[in-house]
């Protein structure tokens, strides 16, 4: 028996295989476009944290910045030390300031790493000089935390 819709079946049969090959490199690409902000944001969530605790500490601790120091470390290695996370260069490559303490009228924590971004962002963010001569992004984070209670 012959059915009148057979042929147009058979017409369109390479249909599906055409449209994959389009649709599958698009949705790959915007999947990679939505990685890289993931990475960066769970950087600096981290970052934020660590400095937000690191001002918090040299607001109460006596002594030196060191034990401060240690414990943002600590914090920060929570970050992979793959380089689309935090670009590790012979030994840790955090950049952490410490200013101020419990005798100091506020308290300063500024935390900075490089990160290299995926590779097609990186070319397109090379291209646009968002990135420096190694092709990594500088991802920053800085926390002030008054002493004491404004009301004191």
């Amino acid at each position: 028996m012959y059915w009148p819709f057979e042929r147009i079946r058979k017409a369109c049969s390479g249909q599906a295989t055409v449209e994959a090959a389009v649709a599958i490199p698009v949705a790959f690409l915007l999947l990679l476009l939505l990685v890289q902000p993931a990475i960066v944001l769970y950087d600096r969530t981290v970052m934020e944290n660590a400095a937000a605790e690191a001002c918090r500490l040299l607001a109460t601790c006596q002594g030196d910045h060191s034990v401060v120091e240690d414990y943002v470390r600590r914090r920060l290695s929570a970050i992979p030390q793959a380089e689309i996370f935090h670009k590790h260069d012979r030994g840790c490559s955090w950049e952490i300031e410490l200013e101020g303490g419990p005798h100091s009228p506020e308290v300063r924590v500024r935390l900075a790493t490089k990160l290299r971004p995926l590779p097609l962002l990186g070319q397109m963010a090379l291209l646009a000089g968002a990135s420096d001569e190694e092709g990594c992004w500088k991802v920053e984070v800085e926390e002030t935390l008054p002493v004491t209670a404004p009301w004191q």
